[in-house]
């Protein structure tokens, strides 16, 4: 089992940037593929962004697409997901969820953490 506890969300003005922190304790970290998934007021929880056990594979969503960067620090149990250029509509709940295969839908994933809330300004 994993535990997740996300970090780094806040108020921002549109065009400027963020990074978030996923931490994990428990288990094996390296073991797990970590997803970024987001949750809007009212809407449907979506994939963000996701990266393999090794760092080596990473995928967005084509809203993150270009803006936004994962990244993983085995040593550290960390991954970060470094959000540039934000738009109002990136305003969302932010979760980081950890799976034993990288996936871009949340039915693959097994542990979730509490959530950071994100709000960017236009």
């Amino acid at each position: 089992q994993v535990q997740l506890v996300e970090s780094g969300g806040g108020l921002v003005q549109a065009g400027g940037s963020l990074r978030l922190s996923c931490a994990a304790s428990g288990r094996a970290f390296s073991s797990y593929a970590i997803g970024w998934f987001r949750q809007a007021p009212g809407k449907e929880r979506e994939f963000v962004a996701a990266i393999s056990r090794t760092g080596d594979g990473t995928y967005y969503a084509d809203s993150a697409e270009g803006r936004f960067t994962i990244s993983r620090d085995n040593t550290k149990s960390t991954v970060y997901l470094q959000m540039n250029s934000l738009k109002p509509e990136d305003t969302a709940k932010y979760y980081c969820a950890a799976s034993t295969v990288v996936a871009g839908t949340e039915q693959h994933y097994d542990y979730w953490g509490q959530g950071t809330q994100v709000t960017v300004s236009s």
